[in-house]
């Protein structure tokens, strides 16, 4: 698989888990400021965990997962289960998920684990981790107008409910991104 010339992640199953963060990151790569990736085993494991705690939505599930995929071009990262037995974490079942990232030529891995992927280990591989406040934040402050426009963007397409600048900012520090929600307030009218 080629690199990509844009600045690459792999989004791990636990930010692709909460729908409001998931909107998020694939509404930033849609608008092209970075490639997503991800695999087949990270989409069955944040599926399978919402269909744990939502078990009537399955169509619903599948057909999000289905629409992630066809919105975001060459999102799946293929090739990689050779690297996994070869890589050592704390966990050796986050080790799909540092395998990806080499074979997807990524530059970080975006997770709230912090503390199954050290930096020590990413850092053979020239990868950074960051938590998706990290992440969030550093697409707005690179990509500004492009960033924000992507979220006004996102924010216009719910419709139930509806929802406002504010109340967006305030689900991002509610969810855990406060970095990017008091950021995200100096600029409220613009998004």
């Amino acid at each position: 698989m080629a690199g990509s010339a844009r600045y690459t992640a792999v989004l791990d199953a636990n930010v692709l888990f909460p729908r409001l963060l998931r909107d998020l990151l694939l509404s930033l790569a849609h608008a092209d400021l970075y490639s997503a990736k991800w695999t087949t085993h990270i989409r069955d494991e944040w599926t399978r965990s919402l269909h744990a705690s939502r078990p009537l939505m399955i169509e619903q599930i599948k057909s999000a997962a289905d629409a992630m995929e066809s919105a975001i071009p060459d999102c799946l990262v293929m090739g990689y289960e050779h690297l996994i037995d070869g890589l050592t974490l704390p966990d050796p079942n986050d080790r799909h998920v540092l395998a990806a990232a080499i074979a997807g030529h990524a530059d970080a891995i975006v997770t709230w684990n912090e503390k199954d992927f050290p930096r020590a280990s990413l850092d053979l591989f020239g990868i950074a981790l960051q938590t998706p406040d990290e992440f969030v934040l550093n697409q707005i402050m690179l990509h500004e107008f492009p960033a924000l426009s992507a979220i006004k963007k996102m924010r216009s397409r719910w419709e139930r409910p509806a929802c406002s600048a504010r109340t967006l900012i305030e689900l991002l520090e509610v969810r855990g991104l406060p970095q990017t929600a008091a950021h995200l307030r100096d600029l409220v009218d613009l998004i």
